[in-house]
């Protein structure tokens, strides 16, 4: 693809999660707004709070000014309070405030998308507090098609109404989340020089990578074949997702090889800040 079509595909796909995120909530009761979710100490209204604080500060919005709680326990760093502020500052709004806040973010993004001049390489600075970097535009648009769509799933999942496991978003995350894969297998399990993994996911995205850790220690995936790893693990695609954005321990997972390295894999899977 083009740099411009690269720009256009992100923008889409982040159109049709975010758009799915406002269907899903337009007429949720009030009290299902404080249902749980699989992010560690979000409900409902937390989540579609933070999409639209991320959206708002690329609008440009400045951020509320709220004293955060300090007894939040899912708030374990710097990175977390600068995401949670925006979220408990929300915690007291209604049904009606929330969908309405969030038609009206989406509007107003759109139109920003649409308008923007911006080339597919420029700089642009991703608002993430003390991880705030600038990043190309292009990147930018794919990690928000990602995140949102990973939340997309969370509200899904929390509100028993299954969809978009295919999108355009979907094989975009897939992409974000292998990419972070040889970090998690190298790094965070403690995978030795010369280990070969396979991943075979299934399910209505399908994919087999093999990640191999060279001699410096340093590990890289692909789309060959080893017929002979150290481990292999096979899951179906949502349970993928789950467990690289820290959503738990979901299952199943079925290892072959090296048991002990595998839970080590399994248990530090998790690839998302």
């Amino acid at each position: 693809m083009t740099d411009n079509q690269t720009v256009q595909a992100y923008t889409e796909a982040w159109t049709q999660s975010i758009e799915s995120i406002s269907e899903l909530v337009a007429r949720l009761p009030e009290d299902s707004w404080n249902r749980a979710t699989e992010c560690p100490g979000w409900s409902v209204r937390d989540i579609v709070s933070h999409v639209i604080a991320v959206e708002s500060e690329l609008l440009g919005d400045p951020r509320p000014i709220h004293s955060l709680p300090r007894d939040l326990r899912h708030v374990t760093s710097e990175f977390a309070r600068y995401i949670e502020l925006p979220v408990d500052k929300r915690r007291c709004h209604t049904a009606l405030e929330m969908t309405g806040e969030l038609e009206y973010t989406i509007i107003r993004r759109s139109r920003a998308l649409r308008n923007a001049k911006q080339t597919a390489n420029e700089p642009i600075r991703w608002p993430a507090g003390p991880y705030s970097r600038d990043v190309p535009y292009h990147e930018l648009l794919r990690l928000r098609a990602f995140d949102v769509w990973a939340h997309e799933q969370d509200l899904r999942r929390a509100l028993d109404a299954p969809g978009n496991l295919d999108s355009p978003a979907a094989l975009i995350s897939r992409d974000v989340l292998l990419e972070a894969l040889p970090k998690a297998v190298a790094h965070n399990a403690g995978a030795p020089a010369g280990t070969s993994l396979v991943l075979d996911v299934t399910g209505p995205v399908e994919f087999l990578r093999t990640v191999r850790v060279d001699g410096a220690g340093r590990g890289i995936v692909d789309e060959s074949i080893s017929l002979a790893p150290d481990v292999q693990l096979t899951m179906g695609w949502e349970t993928y997702v789950r467990l690289a954005c820290g959503r738990g321990r979901p299952g199943p997972v079925s290892v072959d090889g090296d048991k002990e390295l595998a839970e080590r894999v399994l248990a530090t899977f998790s690839v998302t800040l």
